[in-house]
């Protein structure tokens, strides 16, 4: 079977479950050495041990990427290990708050920032050296469709996603003459444990699905394929687009 990112190396945040475990098996399964990066290393083991039973390779390296100071370590540990960054998904995200945004305090806001925005910011940033002297890179940044419009209740969230969004375009503005590319993924609503407040609730899963022209909640498998493709070389002349994977609700 074709490894098109064979020998490549990639980094996805986020990477012990939903989505980002998703892009991490697959982007294995495609020949790339993955970085696990996520708060918790046991649910990180789970992972690189289905990756290693596949024939992959695979490394742990436990990071809260919302604590600016743990992003250094967790490149350096990449760097040490497989001499390379050519991928990087900035997949890792959270939301702590649900409702108006006029009862948000900044505390709450300032979390969803740092986890959503800010650590893709400092990641991409920390690759960027290695990438530089390569003349290559991929980043790869998990949007939402909340970022494109406002998602009732997840103001802040939304927020951050329409963020990430834009810092995705200068990225790829800034950093293509570098051979970098920079394109985000906004999915619709997806059945993680991330999202089951909201699949959870029968009238927000009604209204999402009612807007939809494909039936069927998403899984993170439908996710997957997008960010493989980024990640991958078929994609080498794209750079700046939001790849929008949401069953056709948008239309």
């Amino acid at each position: 079977m074709s490894k098109p990112l064979a020998d490549r190396v990639a980094i996805v945040t986020g990477a012990s479950r939903g989505i980002g475990k998703g892009v991490a098996l697959r982007l294995a399964a495609d020949g790339a050495k993955v970085v696990l990066a996520s708060r918790k290393a046991p649910a990180l083991q789970k992972v690189a041990d289905e990756i290693k039973a596949l024939g992959g390779e695979a490394l742990v390296v436990p990071t809260h990427v919302g604590q600016p100071d743990q992003i250094k370590p967790l490149v350096d540990q990449t760097l040490a290990a497989f001499g390379r960054i050519d991928i990087v998904v900035n997949n890792a995200a959270t939301n702590p708050i649900f409702g108006p945004i006029m009862f948000a305090d900044l505390p709450a806001v300032q979390k969803i920032m740092e986890v959503n925005l800010y650590s893709a910011f400092l990641l991409s940033k920390a690759c960027l050296e290695t990438m530089q002297k390569a003349k290559y890179g991929k980043i790869i940044n998990m949007a939402s469709m909340a970022g494109l419009h406002p998602s009732p209740g997840m103001g802040a969230y939304s927020i951050s996603k329409a963020a990430l969004i834009m810092l995705t375009k200068v990225m790829a503005a800034e950093w293509g003459v570098f051979g970098i590319r920079a394109n985000a993924v906004a999915p619709g609503l997806v059945k993680t444990d991330f999202s089951q407040v909201l699949w959870n609730t029968d009238d927000i899963l009604k209204a999402a699905l009612a807007k939809q022209a494909v039936a069927g909640l998403a899984e993170p498998q439908d996710i997957v394929g997008a960010a493989a493709w980024l990640a991958g070389p078929e994609s080498d002349f794209v750079t700046g687009h939001v790849l929008v994977v949401d069953g056709g609700s948008s239309i």
